[in-house]
């Protein structure tokens, strides 16, 4: 009987969880890891975008994780964009990492905190095709310590 109960388990949580892969409508959702939590300059994940619909707006989340021993309360990132049709921008972003009193925001698990901020909002893409992100650390340590990954979530509005 305990048997039972056990494959129920975990055929309902399989099932949970192809219910909700099946909803997520992301195009890209990534994390990079960064090599010994040490982010230096000129390493710079990338992440592409496959964009087919430029008529929907879609919202672009920076997703992070850093360890607690982090020693800022925020961060600083470059974002360089590289559309199909060979244009380049950068923007810089800022990402609250903490509150003024030390504790953390986003979700700690273990020895990792995780956050998923909103940096770009109806973003229209001007072309179909494949979209090139870099990333880039833009704070004053070289490397910058305590970063475990890095990536972003680009979805449609709904």
């Amino acid at each position: 009987m305990r048997h039972c109960q056990s494959a129920i388990q975990v055929f309902c949580g399989v099932g949970f969880f192809l219910v909700l892969s099946c909803t997520d409508v992301a195009v890209v959702d990534q994390h990079i890891a960064i090599d010994s939590h040490a982010w230096h300059y000129d390493d710079q994940p990338r992440v592409v975008a496959h964009i087919t619909d430029t008529t929907r707006p879609y919202n672009i989340y920076l997703n992070l994780r850093h360890t607690p021993d982090y020693q800022y309360s925020n961060i600083f990132i470059l974002l360089h964009q590289h559309q199909p049709q060979g244009r380049d921008t950068t923007e810089r972003f800022e990402l609250r990492l903490a509150e003024p009193d030390g504790r953390w925001l986003g979700r700690g698990t273990g020895s990792v905190y995780a956050h998923q901020q909103l940096i770009k909002e109806n973003v229209r893409f001007p072309d179909t095709g494949s979209y090139v992100f870099g990333l880039e650390q833009n704070m004053r340590d070289n490397p910058l310590r305590e970063i475990s990954d890095v990536g972003l979530r680009i979805e449609p509005v709904e």
